[in-house]
Parts: C-alpha cells; sequence; structure tokens
C-alpha cells in the first residue's frame, strides 16, 4: 500500500530517523560514536561506534536488549525538557563520555546505565527515581544526575549513591534548566562538573514566584487539569541562583548583581581555568561574561556586553581556551563574530552560527558568507581564514583528537552524508538509514526585492514553465530564531508535497531571521507585524516579477506553524488586498501570554510599552477578518497554550466574522503522531483548494 507524503514524513521525523546524531569522537580521534535508529521509520535510538581506521561500525547499545519487550516509561519532567527541544525519538537520545575515553552513561526509560567502554560491558545503576540528564565526571569515577528535585551522584560502579542536593523548598529543583532557559536561552543543562571532578557548579530553582496555569484536557473532563508555572510576559520569572557543590557536601553560593542580570544564560568549566557564566539582563539588553572562584563563589567581570536592541543568546557558551584565554561569541560589525580576549578573529565577511572547537592556534566555527549556506571554517589566532567546508550546502562538524566528521546537506539529495576524515586514512561514512524521500524537491532559490530577500520557489514537478498561472502558497516561519530558506533538499520536501497538489509554494526569510547580519535580525524591534508581514508581501512581489507566467497572485494562500502560524493569520487580518486564505497552527494572538525572555527581548515588557503588544497582538484586528481562516491548535501545548485561539476565536465571533477551529486533543505544540500529522495536512490541502480554486 502506497503510504502519503504527510503520513510518510510524520512515521520518520521528517526523515530524519536513521540519520547519525549527537556524534562524540574519542580523545585519540580513533573512535566515533553516535546515536542512529535501525532504520528510517523506529524511532528507538541506539549508541553505535565507527573504528576509523578500519571504517567498520559496532552497535554498543540497543535499549530492546535492557528494555526487554516492556514499553518506555518516562517521567513528567523528561517529558517536559523532550518538549522544550523538540525532540521526538525514543530510547537513546543523549549519551556522556567522559574525557578519559573509559565510560559512557546514558539515561534510558528513566533508568540509568553506565558502559564500560573498553570492556563494552553495560550496567544498570541503582537510583531512587527518574533519571534526568546524567553527565560524567571528568576523570570517569563518578556519574551526576538530576531526580525528583535532587542532584546526585553515584559512582560508576553503582555504588556510593547519594544525594549532594535536594529540594529545599516545595518548588525547589536542583540540576535542572529551567522552562526559560531551555525554551529561550538554548541551555538545557543545570549542572556542570569541575576538572577535578570534586565539584560543580549546580543551579537551584525556584519557581514559587511564577504564576501558575493550568492544562486540562477537554476530551477527558474527569482528569484534573495540570498545573504547569508559566512565566508570561511581564510576569515574575523563576529565581534561579548557582552554586558550587563539592563532592564533600559544601555548597557555596555563586554571587552576582541578580537584581541586575536575573537570567543565567551559559555556563561552562575547563581545565583551562575557572568556571565561567554568562548573565543576562531582564530586557536582555546587557549581559557580562564572569568568571567564578570555585572558593569564594566571587565573580570578576570578563566581558561586558551591551546593545541598543538586545544581546543575542546563542548556543555556544564563553569559555577559557588554551592559555588562560577567552573565547567568546558577541555582536560586532554588523555579524555575530568569534573574539579572543575581546579582539575579532578572521573578517566580517563571516557571519558566524556557532563555535566547533578551540584550539591553541584556532578556533573552529560554522559560519554563512551567503545566508542560505552555512559552512565550517577555521579562524587562526594569526588572522587567517580557512574554510574547511565549501559548496552550496549546509555543514556541521565535530572534532576530536585529530578527527573530524562532517556533516552535509544540499539542495541535490534530501538525503544527508555525515563523512569522517582523519590524517592517514581514507575518509569514512557514517551510514545513512533514513527513508528515501517518495521525491526530489525541484528547488530554485532566489533573491529578490530592495532589501535582497532570500526565497525559495517549488513548482509542480509536472509543472511546464509559462503553460499555467498557479495559485501561489506561502510556507514561512518569518520570526526570529528560525530560518526557512537554505541549501538544503530536506527543507522542501512538504513543500514541494503541496507544490505538487497544484501550488505554486514560496518559502522567504525576511528581517528579523537569524545568519544574515544584526541589523537585519534587530530589524524587528517592537515591531513584529511591520516588517516580517511586509517581507512576505514583498518576497510574493518578487517571486512573481521572476516568474510572471507561473504564479497567479490573484489566489494566494499562506500556511505555517507558531510564529508561523502568527504570521498567516496576521496576513489575512492586515493585508486582506494580498492574501487570500490562511491556514495558522498553533498561532501566538496576544504576546502577553507568551513567555518573557522570548517576547520581553523582541517588544519590551508589557508594563512599559503596552502599545506594542497592543499593536503585535491580532485580536484587535478581529473585525478586519474578510478572508478564509483555519486556526489549528493542540489543546495540550504548554508552549503557546490554546488561549491564543481560543482568544481569537472568540473576538472574531463577536465581530461576527466567520472562520475554521480545529483542535487537536491531547497534541502539544509537537504534532508527531502519524494519523494526525496526515489528516492535519489533508485537511488543511482541502481548505486551500477549495478557497483558492
Amino acid at each position: 500500500m502506497t503510504v502519503s507524503y504527510p503520513r510518510l514524513a510524520a512515521r520518520t521525523l521528517r526523515f530524519t530517523l536513521g540519520v547519525p546524531r549527537n556524534v562524540t569522537v574519542s580523545p585519540d580521534g580513533t573512535t566515533v560514536r553516535f546515536i542512529r535508529t535501525p532504520d528510517g521509520v523506529t524511532r528507538t535510538g541506539q549508541l553505535w561506534a565507527l573504528d576509523v581506521a578500519s571504517g567498520e561500525e559496532t552497535l554498543l547499545v540497543d535499549p530492546a536488549d535492557l528494555l526487554g519487550a516492556g514499553p518506555e516509561e518516562l517521567t513528567p519532567e523528561e517529558r517536559a525538557r523532550r518538549e522544550r527541544s523538540r525532540e521526538g525519538s525514543a530510547g537513546l537520545v543523549s549519551y556522556d563520555v567522559d574525557p578519559t575515553g573509559r565510560w559512557a552513561c546514558f539515561p534510558l526509560s528513566g533508568r540509568l546505565f553506565t558502559l564500560h567502554l573498553g570492556a563494552g560491558a553495560v550496567r544498570e545503576l541503582p537510583t531512587p527515581g527518574g533519571v534526568i540528564d546524567p553527565h560524567l565526571d571528568p576523570t570517569g569515577r563518578r556519574v551526576a544526575y538530576a531526580t525528583a528535585g535532587a542532584l546526585r551522584v553515584v559512582g560508576v560502579d553503582g555504588e556510593d549513591d547519594r544525594a549532594l542536593v535536594e529540594p529545599d523548598g516545595d518548588h525547589v529543583t536542583w540540576g535542572q534548566a529551567e522552562f526559560i532557559a531551555a525554551e529561550e536561552l538554548d541551555r538545557y543543562r543545570g549542572f556542570w562538573w569541575a576538572p577535578d571532578g570534586r565539584s560543580l557548579v549546580v543551579q537551584r530553582t525556584d519557581e514559587s514566584p511564577v504564576d501558575v496555569w493550568h492544562v486540562a484536557d477537554p476530551e477527558h473532563p474527569e482528569r484534573t487539569p495540570v498545573p504547569q508555572r508559566y512565566p508570561a510576559a511581564g510576569t515574575p520569572n523563576a529565581d534561579v541562583t548557582l552554586w558550587i557543590v563539592g563532592l564533600d557536601g559544601s555548597r557555596t553560593e555563586v554571587v552576582w548583581d541578580r537584581e541586575a542580570f536575573e537570567y543565567v544564560h551559559q555556563v561552562s568549566w575547563n581545565e583551562h581555568g575557572d568556571p565561567v557564566v554568562q548573565v543576562l539582563g531582564r530586557d536582555q539588553r546587557r549581559s557580562q561574561v564572569l568568571a567564578v572562584d570555585p572558593a569564594t563563589g566571587a565573580t570578576r567581570v570578563l566581558r561586558d556586553l551591551t546593545s541598543p536592541a538586545w544581546v543575542e543568546p546563542n548556543a555556544s557558551p564563553a569559555r577559557f581556551a588554551p592559555g588562560g584565554r577567552l573565547v567568546t561569541l558577541e555582536d560586532a560589525d554588523d555579524k555575530r563574530r568569534v573574539l579572543v580576549d575581546g579582539e575579532p578573529l578572521g573578517d566580517a565577511t563571516w557571519h558566524v552560527r556557532g563555535i566547533v572547537s578551540v584550539h591553541p592556534d584556532a578556533v573552529v566555527v560554522t559560519a554563512s558568507d551567503d545566508p542560505t549556506q552555512v559552512q565550517v571554517v577555521r579562524l587562526g589566532l594569526d588572522g587567517s581564514v580557512d574554510p574547511v567546508t565549501s559548496g552550496a550546502a549546509v555543514h556541521g562538524a565535530v572534532i576530536g583528537g585529530g578527527t573530524t566528521v562532517v556533516t552535509r546537506a544540499s539542495l541535490e539529495s534530501a538525503r544527508p552524508t555525515v563523512t569522517v576524515f582523519r590524517d592517514g586514512t581514507d575518509p569514512r561514512e557514517l551510514r545513512v538509514v533514513a527513508e528515501d524521500a517518495p521525491f526530489q524537491p525541484q528547488v530554485r532559490l532566489l533573491t529578490v526585492g530592495e532589501r535582497e530577500l532570500r526565497a525559495a520557489v517549488v513548482l509542480p514537478r509536472e509543472h511546464v514553465p509559462g503553460s499555467r498561472r498557479l495559485p501561489v502558497l506561502l510556507l514561512p516561519y518569518g520570526g526570529p530564531g528560525a530560518q526557512m530558506v537554505l541549501s538544503s533538499a530536506r527543507m522542501f520536501l512538504e513543500a514541494q508535497w503541496y507544490a505538487d497538489q497544484g501550488f505554486a509554494v514560496v518559502v522567504a526569510d525576511g528581517r528579523g531571521t537569524p545568519g544574515r547580519s544584526i541589523s537585519w535580525e534587530h530589524a524587528i524591534l517592537h515591531d513584529f507585524a511591520g516588517p516580517t508581514l511586509q517581507d512576505q508581501v514583498d518576497a510574493l512581489q518578487g517571486v512573481a516579477a521572476e516568474l510572471p507566467d507561473d504564479l497567479d497572485t490573484s489566489r494566494v494562500g499562506i500556511s505555517g506553524w507558531s510564529y508561523g502560524g502568527y504570521l498567516a493569520a496576521l496576513a489575512v487580518l492586515a493585508r486582506p488586498d494580498v492574501f487570500h486564505a490562511a491556514v495558522a497552527g498553533a498561532p501566538v494572538t496576544d504576546w502577553r501570554l507568551y513567555d518573557t525572555a522570548y517576547t520581553e527581548r523582541y517588544l519590551g515588557h508589557p508594563d512599559e510599552r503596552p502599545e506594542v503588544y497592543d499593536e503585535n497582538s491580532l485580536t484587535h484586528l478581529a473585525p478586519d477578518l474578510e478572508r478564509p481562516l483555519m486556526i489549528i491548535h493542540g489543546l495540550a501545548d504548554d508552549n503557546v497554550v490554546a488561549a491564543h485561539t481560543l482568544r481569537l476565536s472568540s473576538a472574531l465571533l463577536a465581530a461576527g466574522r466567520p472562520h475554521t477551529v480545529l483542535p487537536l486533543s491531547g497534541v502539544t505544540h509537537m504534532t508527531p503522531q502519524e494519523t494526525v500529522a496526515e489528516n492535519l495536512k489533508l485537511l488543511q490541502l482541502d481548505f486551500l483548494r477549495t478557497h483558492l480554486g
């Protein structure tokens, strides 16, 4: 039986199952370890190893051998953690290897396991509760893990399990990242080992100041609504502190100006110096990089960063490098650049995406000189700039012990490659066992308009250019933090499926999206609605000017999810002259209902700028709706809660404006279920076909 594309995309997690992930390299560079599912439709991750010299792959851990036929059981905390990181896989989704290369540890179904890498022996360690985020100490003797609000340690042999710190309040947890850090600051960890394995930096989180919301299940009124601490814009955040916790039971608070800097952004601690902590102010216009004295908890300022808009919270923590040099990722010269002791490396041609590795003579990064491409680049301390990769593609890398593992996705194939390079050996390919996509997207990348917007256009595969003008469908995200127009075929599989149903599909990245320049990102300060919507209009017009005989701009639909859902609803509410139908999935409709760090970063504090929140929300536009609008929302969504859709729907009803609402019982911000995902796409397709002819 032929499986539809929407069902296949859901079944394969958008064709990512079977692709090697979580790649690490042994300290001597001879072994590459990674997680990979056994095929392209099974969600259970397994731990594998590649011998670089021989090219032979070995299965190290199969969850089926450890769990048997029993189902995986996750704690509510682990489910929330995976929701924050948008993790849809099962089985092994993470692991940790100590720097000695002797031991690995991993959580599985709430249980803790260690793997002796030399002997290949797996052992379950006894724990008193569901395990969250275990990490080995750098000496390979102990594992620290969070459970039931406490941070505990246990020997790799299973001996001496004990709590280092336990909850000292009803809403206190130790060793876990809070909601805001995981959802908006690219930080998922809550503790970090000292290089000597004798102490840790540990986060203490007190959620008692945070307002309590409730997520109900209307399909099951007999169930009690789930309480959730949600820091909505303008309301209190969790109280987050850091502590130096010793294995001997000592506890020292890390001291900084918490009134001025309430967010803990990133933390690092390595053998080259003291712990490094980056903190952010509530308005995120100022950030400090601090060195911590582990003995006293006192801090000294290493970098003081300011911005008239915001200091971008990125996933690459500041860190000490060999020789005690400080490596940071900062905004300079209208680009994101690597700085060493405050001096930029390389030149402003490259917009740095992230730090791959730090070496005595260089820093290796991922960076773009074309926003549709990502390269691996070596920035020498001598000022040299040496691209490691090339070509129209999206690259990533992991480096260790003289071995480099490069991932590459391009427009040539929806299947990525993962290649291992080491001097003295031939390149090795990690096997990709993902399902083949049922078609190859035919993507044309364009640069259009006075702002040189990057856009992609996808036409039906059987379409003869100039033979007929097609209804147009825009599929944007359009907001900060996510980029859609990249040189990767997998990014356009859904666009090609829609195109094959009879649409000319346009995808465009406007102002606010990453990868281009700082001024480009900051153009949306205090104004989501204006620039992001105008750039979709301009991209549509620019593509139509390039292909006037293929696009029918009298029939234009728009569909998106999350910020893209907000943008889709905004489009038909504010620009019915351009957009003729919209499907808005999980849209933010009232920015006062979204979280503190994200919303206040871009729109300011609602008490200080109420007019900004009014102008950028959607409910006040309800009386203007004159085009067909379908709104879709998961009722179990704890990120963009269903109240967003319900409030907009109520405003539309009060204004007498017809619209369609599709509630999804039991569905969160992700929609991984096969049948739900398939039927959603088919319902959206039918809606768009009906209203665009």
